[in-house]
């Protein structure tokens, strides 16, 4: 298998070496225990370059284990892993739950198997003999969000629910079922449902049929990600022994922040506000010199592209390839990499499926949130079961009890 070398994310051995205060005898010793991969120069069979990705991975671990404060201090900001889950693992560039690659399951499984899988570690899991909420009072009429609705709703529906006060493993995938049916009807505005969530939005948001398959796609590819903020805040509440309702409550919050799921409400205001512009780099580099961001342009976590972006608009091309809004899509993607280096994220993908299928505005981020709501429902489940609240500790670095007693 060829490799595709982009220097920015290969280095010489010379460079590695540097970065690790080694000597090249110790790089290469690295290389065959496995810590950094290598591969051949192309043209240059005889010089090779080592992953630069390894390196900094190396280099953050000896520092960590000089410094073991440094764990702590860096743990909650893209750190140290700090909690175990049997969700979802991101390794090599793509993303997997409980050991499917989720590319592969966005293809060929239904949102209910994958839910599933995440809540119970198999397909098959039957949800048919859980009562399914809707309720009345749904309407986007009243000016609110979706997620403001739907944060209203799941308190109203959550003191009436009994159920969820069970907090055992099969219970909560019971009452995580309810739930994720339920943000399908205040998403859809309807207490009609199909036999499937990407059913009943394609009927209610007046989408083409064929355009059920990448809603459900979009959903799994979502569900989860490890322990992103909004999972995070969804353990925390867990831990406490909240019920899955609030679990959800929590996990909305966070996920409508605009360094969050919320992106995906800043990607479509750039895309609305590109839409008639000649020169797309021109413009994005003005931005930049405005001091304005670009959002939906690279992730911290795949350095050659995010996975969830590329199968969604690999799907998009597939179904819709003479859409001229997937072609204006391609035109500004192309545009910010040229600028940014960036390769674009799921944000960026949701904000594109929700213009080449016409969805109602907000769309990206309320798909977002009923696909996470699976991710977060997996997390509560395994919270519960560790019995264990969250509770880190903070480090003081206020003043002196003595200095605040010489001011009084």
């Amino acid at each position: 298998m060829s490799i595709l070398i982009q220097e920015s994310t290969w280095l010489s051995a010379t460079d590695a070496a540097k970065a690790l205060g080694i000597n090249r005898a110790t790089l290469y010793a690295y290389v065959s225990r496995g810590y950094i991969r290598s591969v051949a120069r192309p043209g240059m069979p005889r010089e090779r370059r080592y992953s630069a990705e390894d390196v900094e991975r190396l280099k953050r671990r000896n520092e960590e284990r000089r410094d073991p404060e440094k764990v702590a201090v860096r743990a909650l900001q893209w750190g140290m892993p700090i909690l175990e889950s049997s969700i979802t693992l991101i390794a090599g560039g793509k993303l997997y739950y409980r050991g499917h690659d989720v590319v592969e399951l966005a293809r060929e499984r239904s949102v209910e198997e994958v839910a599933s899988l995440v809540w119970t570690g198999a397909f098959d899991a039957d949800f048919s003999e859980t009562p399914l909420h809707v309720v009345s009072g749904t309407r986007g009429d009243d000016g609110l969000s979706f997620i403001a609705r739907a944060q209203s709703v799941l308190a109203i529906v959550a003191a009436r629910d009994a159920l969820a006060l069970d907090l055992r493993p099969r219970s909560v995938a019971m009452t995580g079922w309810r739930i994720l049916n339920l943000l399908t009807s205040v998403a859809a505005q309807t207490r009609d449902l199909a036999p499937s969530i990407e059913e009943t939005l394609v009927r209610e948001w007046k989408a083409p049929a064929r355009a059920a398959e990448l809603l459900r796609a979009a959903l799994i590819l979502v569900a989860d990600h490890e322990l992103n903020v909004s999972s995070f805040t969804a353990r925390c509440i867990a831990s406490a022994g909240s019920h899955p309702y609030a679990v959800v409550i929590g996990g909305l919050a966070a996920i409508e922040g605009t360094k969050h799921g919320g992106a995906s409400i800043r990607v479509e205001s750039l895309l609305d506000a590109l839409r008639r512009t000649r020169n797309l780099e021109s413009a994005l580099a003005e931005r930049l010199r405005r001091g304005e961001s670009i959002e939906g342009f690279g992730h911290r976590l795949y350095r050659e592209g995010d996975p969830r972006a590329i199968a969604l608009m690999s799907m998009l091309g597939e179904r819709y390839a003479k859409s001229a809004e997937l072609a204006y899509a391609r035109e500004v993607a192309s545009a910010a990499e040229s600028i940014l280096n960036e390769k674009p994220t799921v944000d960026f993908a949701l904000a594109v499926l929700a213009r080449v299928l016409k969805l109602p505005k907000g769309a990206p981020l309320t798909l977002f949130a009923l696909g996470r709501t699976i991710g977060w429902i997996g997390h509560a489940i395994e919270q519960y079961a560790s019995d264990e609240i969250i509770r880190p500790r903070a480090r003081y670095v206020g003043p002196s009890v003595k200095a605040a007693r010489d001011a009084d």
